[in-house]
């Protein structure tokens, strides 16, 4: 399958990352390619950026195939001491609200 937003993923579009159930990190996406399997059938290759960005963690269930999250839905970005903190107590902070 081809998005048919590829104009919008290429600006500015991020991959979100659903881990144990909750949507932790995004990958920028910098690209589409077009490849092709062993039958000749058409696919789309996701070139992304190597830098991995955390975000304010939530709950979300896991899913296949392309969703458009309208960036007023998608989670901030966690600040630099947010993003050093360990996982698992960003989760339980953000699971009570404090975060």
């Amino acid at each position: 399958m081809w998005p048919k937003r590829e104009a919008e993923l290429l600006d500015g579009g991020s991959l979100y990352w659903i881990i144990k159930g909750q949507m932790c990190a995004r990958q920028p996406i910098v690209g589409l390619e077009e490849c092709f399997d062993g039958h000749g059938i058409r696919h789309c290759r996701i070139v992304m950026s190597s830098d991995i960005v955390r975000v304010d963690p939530r709950p979300h269930r896991p899913f296949q195939g392309w969703r458009y999250l309208d960036p007023a839905d998608a989670p901030r970005d966690l600040t630099p001491g947010e993003a050093d903190m360990a996982p698992e107590l960003a989760r339980e902070l953000a699971a009570l609200g404090l975060i």
